[in-house]
């Protein structure tokens, strides 16, 4: 009997990729699964020397205390930032695909470069929060991608996702075209924590999932909000994030 199942489920998974074959998440062209090999090639993931503190790729390994010229300026409110991907020319076509058109076929391997890129935050992490919408924009949207990526990646780490928890308070203009210091002022004041959600953010160790890192001033502002709510620490795991500065049109 387990034969015979098991050759159905082959034979219906062969028809469902005939009548519905797959596409690449970056090409667009027919492939098993999510990626062509040369489109899982072309992917440039974010490996070797990093900054511990902003996930920058660094020219110097100075091992796993690396932290850059930067951060040592001015050190973030975050402990520790993760990073799956590089964000340029060939990441950006299946994250907009998620961000903007809602194609979520490829949640679950993004979610399993996220996990890989930050298994030591995430074995500590109490709570897994993703950044959030407004409510308007979440309205006209229908979804946050954060969510998402944030419910994926708690699912293959087995770690509590809280949704809701963080409350984007004011709604603001799109981030996309704004330099470092305007990103900053425009999410200032933007996310709180009410009390009854406090509560549960009092003692934990968060780690807060985005799509796309740029500047690091929407994360900088939802970190500020838990921490000023009792998080003991936040970590963030974003699935790309920017290291060139012409690289931030998302």
């Amino acid at each position: 009997m387990h034969a015979i199942a098991t050759s159905a489920k082959r034979a219906v998974s062969t028809l469902t990729d005939v009548l519905w074959p797959g596409r690449s998440l970056v090409s667009g062209e027919p492939a098993r699964g999510a990626l062509s090999a040369e489109d899982f090639a072309a992917l440039r993931f974010l490996t070797g020397a990093l900054c511990q503190s902003c996930a920058r790729p660094q020219e110097v390994d100075l091992g796993a205390g690396t932290i850059c010229v930067v951060c040592q300026a001015r050190t973030p409110l975050w402990r520790r930032a993760h990073a799956a991907l590089v964000y340029d020319d060939v990441s950006r076509v299946p994250i907009l695909g998620l961000k903007r058109a809602g194609r979520r076929d490829g949640l679950k391997v993004m979610a399993n470069w996220m996990v890989a890129a930050a298994r030591d935050s995430l074995e500590r992490a109490d709570l897994i929060v993703p950044v959030p919408l407004h409510y308007f924009r979440l309205v006209r949207r229908g979804y946050n991608q954060s969510g998402w990526l944030a419910s994926a990646v708690g699912a293959q780490a087995g770690v509590k996702v809280a949704h809701g928890l963080v409350k984007r308070v004011r709604a603001t203009p799109s981030q996309a075209g704004l330099n470092a210091r305007a990103r900053h002022r425009n999410v200032q004041g933007a996310f709180g924590v009410s009390e009854s959600a406090a509560k549960r953010v009092a003692g934990a160790s968060i780690v807060l999932v985005d799509d796309v890192m740029t500047t690091g001033a929407t994360l900088k502002a939802v970190t500020r909000a838990l921490l000023n709510a009792g998080a003991k620490e936040v970590n963030i795991v974003v699935l790309a994030r920017v290291v060139k500065p012409e690289e931030i049109t998302i």
